[in-house]
């Protein structure tokens, strides 16, 4: 096990991607969300993304020199053609482009079309924190869980996330899966050989499972999913908030990001970013926002949104990141 800073992590994880096939640009932007994740202990979309990308790059599953352009815009909103890359350089464009909108309109909706696997979406929103701004962010991925009633993979996990910027604190972070849990946190258990809690996914004949290969190749249960439809219905809303709406591909229209060869996924993702200071005024969204948190945290148990993560990604700035020695040897040899 080695122990590099994440600015080494992220020169090797570049470096990785660009002798896949990316452009520099692509797998800068790439290497910096991966690290990113990996220091606030999300591995299933940390490291073990790289081999992933890297086998999609080679296989013409990603076009590693594509450029992310805005190519419609009116008003507020705007669409963003990630033009079949690696998603990371598209989703900052996004969020950007949302941003700027937002200061001029009060408001900026900008969709992700002809995209790829996203990773940690709140990560996507964290610039707005600086600039005062409140980002939503949601994305589709391909089909992993059934319609409500339903049996087959229809829908992805669909990712929901939220960044609300607090004056003189770390923002609150909110990024949840639509699923029971993320897919990659599967893709793991079935690499370290472990079994998955019965309540996560289903077998390929519909049947609970605790085995995360099984899993895979099954289906992800929604959240709720034992007692109500309600997880289903909300990755419905955001499956057609980033597909119909904007115009990217359903998730049971790409192939799976979990095998090497496919169709090049050609999914979506979305970014709403509102400006306080066109409602409320920042001053008093700011104040009302400590309210509820001074309220939340008399209960000694809770802990904000977001809290974990952040304390982790300082621990890993000041004390860099573990690494398997496999993982770097296997990055050397690509």
């Amino acid at each position: 096990m080695a122990t590099l800073s994440i600015d080494d992590l992220q020169r090797r994880v570049a470096g990785a991607l660009e002798r896949a096939g990316a452009s520099e640009p692509m797998a800068a932007a790439t290497a910096r969300s991966l690290v990113l994740a990996e220091a606030q202990a999300l591995g299933s979309h940390g490291l073990s993304r790289v081999a992933q990308y890297a086998t999609h790059l080679r296989n013409g599953r990603v076009d590693g020199h594509a450029v992310a352009v805005v190519s419609r815009s009116k008003g507020a909103v705007a669409l963003v053609d990630a033009a079949e890359g690696l998603a990371f350089p598209a989703c900052a464009l996004a969020v950007d482009e949302a941003a700027r909108r937002a200061r001029e309109f009060g408001i900026g909706f900008v969709g992700v079309v002809r995209s790829h696997h996203a990773g940690v979406i709140v990560d996507h929103l964290r610039p707005l924190a600086e600039a005062g701004l409140v980002g939503l962010g949601f994305a589709n991925s391909p089909a992993a869980m059934p319609a409500a009633g339903g049996r087959h993979p229809l829908f992805g996990t669909n990712p929901v996330a939220a960044l609300f910027p607090r004056r003189d604190a770390v923002p609150l972070l909110i990024d949840l899966s639509l699923s029971e849990v993320a897919r990659g946190k599967l893709m793991v258990a079935a690499k370290e050989g472990r079994p998955i809690p019965l309540g996560w996914a289903l077998d390929a004949e519909g049947r609970p499972t605790t085995d995360p290969k099984a899993g895979l190749g099954g289906s992800m249960l929604p959240i709720g999913a034992v007692s109500s439809s309600k997880g289903a219905m909300l990755a419905l809303v955001v499956e057609l908030l980033v597909t119909a709406l904007i115009g990217a591909n359903f998730g049971f229209e790409a192939s799976s990001f979990f095998v090497d060869e496919g169709n090049r996924p050609g999914i979506g993702q979305a970014f709403l970013v509102i400006d306080p200071d066109a409602l409320a005024g920042r001053e008093a969204f700011l104040d009302r926002l400590e309210v509820l948190i001074a309220e939340m945290l008399i209960d000694e148990s809770v802990r904000l949104p977001g809290a974990r993560r952040e304390a982790l990604l300082e621990r890993a700035r000041t004390d860099g990141v573990a690494v398997a020695d496999a993982v770097l040897a296997g990055w050397a040899a690509a």
